[in-house]
């Protein structure tokens, strides 16, 4: 039996639009406006899918004037990605749903996830890592549990013209990439990690949109800036937050990306937002406002909002900040320098491991990383420095140690946990290279990035802001330090950045006499009258957990 089902579209200031589609032979049906300057109509449809897009007067000035434009639905929750462009709708029992048959049914809902202050983090491109599709992502996921992470961060999902990109240029903020799989898909992915106790964070473009985005064609300039604010950072038409509709009393462009945020986290559940360009949206009360509304969203179960601020600044999460996290850009480019042979340099080092340095408060406030999407990889920075094999597996292991034990989240580019050493290129990425595992320096990468996650979070010292920098001996380049927390627990880092092994070398003031067990290499040491005395290996870190 038919039901009638709604179909609306916000132009406030058009002057007419109608809905076309299969169940009409694509004739056009009216729609009325109303008060809130939506036009509407309905229609009587029985449970199935349906394909449809709208026709409207566009106010946008890059086309004729109220000149007649075909548009997909922007609020489209599965669109055919084609030359054509058609939303598609589907009914289940009279209702609207999102999934190609039935409503997806979560299954491990109930299952308890890590704190923000707990997490580590895995950033992945779903085709790069797991090979084109939602499912076969799945299939990896017991790797990644058996590497030790419990948090992955998406890069973009959201449907994007083509197949394969990067995924920056969002066109359908409602419709998960067809080209991954089906939305059941990428919700039994989403599903699969809550299983295994790991969260999902996804990258998000609340910036700008790509420049065929339906919101453009119906009015440019009701949502967005009428030309570029900063033309050197451009990647699409860029939101205006600033825009206030007086007669409607809303703003329009704060109303579709507080609707895109909700609708992720109820319609997919997940558990955090890197909110991509944050710098160049620059819009403070905006992003105190969305980061309340992702909460409210979220309810009781942790989530985490991140800024991709670049350069960092800990405006962005401090007291009066908007976010709880920032990529901390910083971190990467003061270690990489070091790890590739730049003139030591221990206070940016210091300022790397700990970022209260930089005027960060709280653990939660910067994620760490030796890597990520926008950046070259370490093997590939090192091999530009004419470092390789043993020399760069060694000074991989130690950026390893530094990014597990520093101040704030551990956040691992897929592949660097093995050495994948595939150059960047234009937005494309190269698959990993999973054959590198056969490989003994590389396989002894990973088990080192294992146990050093396995340190990390079963050692609560981690999770708070207690650090100090106990012995500093630049001449040498050895510097030393220690994460503690109230119970007592204490986690010594010990760290030689010289070409020299140096034999017989003394830690003075070692924070407490007595029997210490190193980490990495598993062997035992006593600590008398609080001076330590060792061998350290060049370009290596030792870790000590008493």
């Amino acid at each position: 039996m038919s039901q009638l089902i709604d179909f609306q579209l916000l132009a406030p200031y058009n002057q007419e639009a109608a809905l076309i589609g299969s169940f009409s032979d694509w004739q056009p049906i009216s729609m009325e406006k109303d008060e809130r300057g939506y036009f509407r109509t309905q229609i009587a449809l029985e449970d199935g899918e349906y394909q449809y897009r709208f026709r409207i007067r566009s106010k946008s000035g890059f086309l004729e004037p109220n000149q007649w434009v075909e548009i997909v639905d922007p609020y489209a929750t599965y669109v055919i990605d084609d030359s054509e462009q058609k939303g598609i709708i589907r009914i289940k029992d009279g209702q609207k749903i999102v999934d190609t048959v039935d409503t997806y049914v979560w299954q491990h809902d109930d299952k308890p996830l890590p704190f923000n202050e707990q997490l580590v983090i895995y950033e992945m491109h779903i085709t790069a890592f797991g090979g084109d599709q939602y499912a076969q992502v799945i299939e990896k996921l017991d790797y990644l549990s058996d590497l030790g992470i419990n948090a992955i961060e998406l890069m973009p999902v959201t449907e994007y013209p083509g197949r394969k990109n990067w995924g920056y240029q969002a066109r359908y903020f409602f419709a998960a990439e067809s080209s991954y799989g089906t939305t059941e898909d990428l919700k039994q992915l989403i599903d699969e990690c809550h299983a295994r106790g790991i969260r999902v964070i996804l990258d998000m473009m609340l910036n700008h949109s790509e420049e065929s985005c339906p919101l453009r064609q119906i009015d440019h300039d009701y949502w967005y800036y009428h030309e570029a604010r900063d033309p050197k950072n451009y990647w699409g038409p860029e939101f205006n937050y600033e825009h206030y509709d007086e007669n409607l009393g809303i703003k329009p462009a704060w109303q579709f990306s507080g609707d895109v945020v909700r609708f992720w986290i109820q319609e997919y559940h997940i558990d955090g937002i890197r909110y991509d360009a944050a710098r160049q949206l620059a819009n403070y009360d905006f992003m105190h406002w969305i980061v309340e509304e992702a909460k409210k969203a979220a309810g009781s179960k942790p989530f985490y909002n991140i800024a991709e601020h670049i350069p960092d600044t800990p405006t962005i999460t401090n007291i009066d900040g908007p976010m709880d996290g920032c990529w901390h850009e910083a971190f990467y480019h003061l270690v990489i320098a070091q790890l590739c042979g730049a003139s030591f340099n221990l206070e940016e080092l210091k300022k790397a491991i700990d970022c209260k340095i930089q005027g960060y408060m709280g653990v939660t406030n910067v994620v760490n990383y030796l890597g990520n999407h926008d950046q070259e990889r370490l093997m590939v920075g090192l091999a530009n420095h004419n470092l390789f094999d043993k020399a760069a597996f060694k000074r991989a292991k130690l950026g390893a140690v530094l990014l597990m034990t520093a101040l704030g989240i551990p956040q691992i580019w897929m592949g660097e946990e093995f050495g994948n050493c595939e150059r960047k290129e234009t937005n494309q990425l190269p698959n990993i290279d999973w054959t590198l595992l056969n490989n003994e320096p590389n396989r002894s990468l990973f088990e080192y990035y294992r146990g050093l996650i396995e340190l990390r979070k079963n050692n609560s010292v981690f999770y708070g802001t207690n650090i100090e920098f106990f012995h500093e001996n630049p001449d040498h380049q050895v510097f030393a330090y220690s994460r503690w927390n109230e119970q007592g627990n204490r986690v010594v880092v010990v760290v030689n950045f010289s070409d020299n092994y140096l034999g017989g070398y003394t830690v003075p003031n070692f924070p407490s006499d007595g029997t210490w067990h190193e980490w990495t290499m598993n062997w035992d040491v006593e600590v008398n009258n609080q001076q330590l005395s060792l061998g350290l290996p060049e370009y290596s870190a030792l870790v000590f957990i008493a």
